[in-house]
């Protein structure tokens, strides 16, 4: 008897573990019917703990879409609230801070407002930002004067584009989704979390 029951809770455990949602019964504890044949990907994988470091892919089949390659600005993991070894091992999850390149960030800041970022005060321009300040038509003018009047950056992110690195969050689940995406630290939360660090370097 207590053989059977330890089998039967097996069993049970295993539908719990499944991925799939088809295999776990329903709240009100009937069964679900299949409307589809079984996926490989609904399997319960191992974590894939995205890390920063050279490039190590595990091919999996999978029904998916062909890999789309994003921009390679993530360059450090300097914080993360939950746990200090995911920062040792530069894994990358939701809510870790990590410094980012800030170049392809300043190019559009130039693009966009016409004002050179990044270089310091009374140094010359590079021909680069020079073309900045070229004469444009009245109607792009106007346009670009209008963008102006938003352009102010604080001087805590103004220092950081002069270091060419950026702190920011990730908002996405890296070892889930397969994409990391966040938004840039600014204000408050830029204050808190370069506090955060320097107190960390000091020890």
């Amino acid at each position: 008897m207590s053989v059977h029951l330890f089998v039967l809770f097996i069993s049970v455990l295993l539908r719990y573990l499944q991925g799939s949602l088809a295999l776990k019964r329903r709240k009100t504890g009937g069964e679900r019917k299949p409307y589809h044949k079984k996926r490989k990907y609904e399997l319960v994988r191992p974590p894939a703990n995205t890390k920063v470091g050279p490039r190590r892919i595990h091919t999996v089949r999978v029904r998916q879409r062909e890999l789309h390659l994003g921009l390679r600005v993530i360059i450090d993991v300097v914080n993360n609230a939950s746990n200090n070894e995911l920062v040792r091992t530069k894994t990358l999850v939701k809510s870790c801070i990590v410094r980012v390149d800030s170049t392809p960030f300043r190019q559009w800041y130039e693009a966009h407002y016409a004002i050179p970022l990044g270089h310091k005060k009374g140094a010359k321009l590079t021909p680069e930002e020079e073309l900045l300040n070229k004469k444009r038509p009245m109607t792009v003018q106007k346009k670009t004067d209008r963008r102006r009047k938003k352009s102010k950056i604080s001087s805590l992110l103004e220092e950081q584009f002069l270091q060419g690195r950026l702190l920011s969050c990730i908002a996405s689940r890296p070892g889930y989704c397969g994409r990391a995406g966040g938004h840039i630290l600014e204000g408050k939360e830029l204050e808190f979390h370069l506090r955060k660090i320097r107190a960390k370097k000091g020890k």
